[in-house]
């Protein structure tokens, strides 16, 4: 494990392994820098392969106040470590921060993404704008596991029987100590709205794939984000999900890059 500091001071974590260009890992909600590790493991023969913990998550740290623009620049202190320009891989919310972090003018070369949850449909529910404060809120009081409930059922759209049962399930520990970091994921994705403002400024090469087994909405929102960006491509999973699967990503990845 490595550290770099990030424009504020903070401490973050990250692993790096292969040869060639840099290739840095952007994970979501709930995810730390072994989610993505063995898709990058597949892609270390050709690429130098970046996975951190991002802020408030494992080995990094998280220095307050918080805000979008300050992961943006963990983003752009590990390029700088990685030789000053790289491939952006993100999944989920994480994929939506990678946009952002190229739409500001990072030093990023091309964007491969996993199912942005962008909402193209129009339905937000009016109780998001404050979902984030609520979050802080419960994990300020040590409700960490009622954060969680609440983000898989008001953010993710989670049944809430199915929040029950998960809350019973052995990696559930591993959830409650991510609960800090729930709000960012909210201020990240915002409303879930794909806005001409960050597409048309997201000008970079860009793989977006979505898995065929997916969630509609995630497909939708896939599709959507690769025609609206510039220089996007759409590339659909056949049988995948919302997980991540290296055997499968991996030549998608690299055919890409290539």
């Amino acid at each position: 494990m490595d550290t770099v500091n990030s424009a504020d001071g903070t401490s973050i974590a990250f692993e790096r392994a292969g040869n060639g260009p840099a290739l840095i890992f952007v994970v979501g909600a709930f995810n730390d820098r072994q989610t993505a590790a063995p898709l990058a493991a597949a892609l270390a023969a050709h690429y130098t392969v970046i996975t951190y913990d991002r802020r408030g998550r494992g080995d990094s740290g998280d220095t307050k106040p918080y805000a979008v623009a300050r992961e943006i620049e963990v983003l752009d202190a590990l390029i700088a470590a990685a030789g000053g320009t790289a491939i952006v891989f993100g999944y989920s919310s994480g994929a939506i921060l990678a946009m952002r972090a190229a739409a500001a003018g990072s030093k990023i070369t091309k964007l491969a993404l996993y199912e942005p949850p962008f909402n193209v449909d129009g339905d937000v529910d009016p109780r998001r704008a404050e979902l984030g404060a609520r979050l802080d809120e419960l994990v300020a009081q040590g409700r960490r596991g009622d954060a969680v409930t609440l983000f898989q059922t008001d953010f993710i759209g989670m049944p809430a029987e199915v929040s029950a049962q998960i809350r019973q399930a052995p990696f559930w520990a591993a959830l409650e100590a991510m609960a800090n970091t729930l709000s960012h994921e909210v201020a990240i994705v915002g409303d879930g709205s794909l806005t001409p403002e960050l597409t048309d400024a997201v000008t970079v090469p860009t793989l977006v794939m979505c898995g065929s087994e997916t969630s509609p909405g995630l497909l939708k929102g896939g599709q959507a984000t690769a025609e609206r960006v510039p220089a996007g491509t759409y590339r659909e999973l056949a049988g995948q999900t919302h997980d991540l699967n290296a055997e499968v990503m991996a030549p998608v990845i690299t055919e890409f890059l290539r």
